[in-house]
């Protein structure tokens, strides 16, 4: 798993101001804990953290900040803006060498599903998986081969089998499935619809007089 370094500033004033403030300088207020540190509150500038938060990877993340060890962690948890996707702000837990966690994986498809090909509706429904594994054997991503499924086909959280790692999803979550197409059904009229139709039709004009007969009546 790629390592990125992320480096951090304590922020002493954790107001609802000072957090402003703090995005107004382009940066993002968060917080670091783990089980034998304490909560720090810190903060990043925005551009580091994207490539950390807006990814299909999990990383690995050196935190380097002034008065405290260098310390491995991940993200745990993210705050978006609903209207604009910006970042408010975003948890890192850090790691304990030989101590499982808990985190979510990126789920990457592979191949092309020979449903799709003969006119069905790929349906990816689960984008990362929730797994336990040791730090070190953490994914950057977990492969699933969609190749062989065709329409009606799915791949359910118990047929996924991954070295060293635990998913903790419900085994019959659905990741993904090839589904029929959607056929658009006409609208079939009720039948007061049908008689106020015939209502409405202007009668029939049955016949019309030929020309002889209109001059013999002059």
């Amino acid at each position: 798993m790629e390592i990125v370094t992320l480096d951090a500033r304590e922020r002493k004033d954790t107001s609802k101001s000072a957090r402003n403030k703090i995005r107004k300088e382009g940066r993002v207020p968060g917080v670091f804990y783990s089980k034998h540190i304490s909560p720090v509150s810190i903060d990043v500038e925005e551009k580091s953290l994207h490539k950390l938060v807006f990814t299909s990877k999990a990383h690995l993340i050196s935190l380097k900040m002034d008065g405290m060890e260098e310390q491995e962690c991940i993200v745990k948890d993210v705050q978006f803006d609903p209207l604009t996707d910006e970042v408010l702000h975003f948890d890192l837990l850090g790691l304990t060498r030989g101590e499982k966690i808990q985190l979510e994986v990126p789920v990457q498809l592979q191949g092309n599903a020979v449903g799709v090909r003969e006119g069905g509706v790929l349906q990816h429904i689960l984008h990362k998986l929730e797994v336990e594994c040791l730090p070190r054997n953490i994914p950057e991503h977990l492969p699933i081969k969609i190749s062989d499924l065709k329409i009606g086909d799915s791949i359910h959280v118990k047929d996924l089998n991954y070295d060293d790692v635990v998913i903790l999803n419900g085994e019959n979550s659905i990741v993904v499935a090839v589904t029929h197409p959607k056929v658009k059904e006409e609208p079939v009229p009720v039948e007061g619809e049908v008689a106020e139709a015939e209502e409405g039709a202007e009668p029939e004009l049955i016949s019309k007089r030929k020309p002889e007969e209109e001059e013999k009546e002059e």
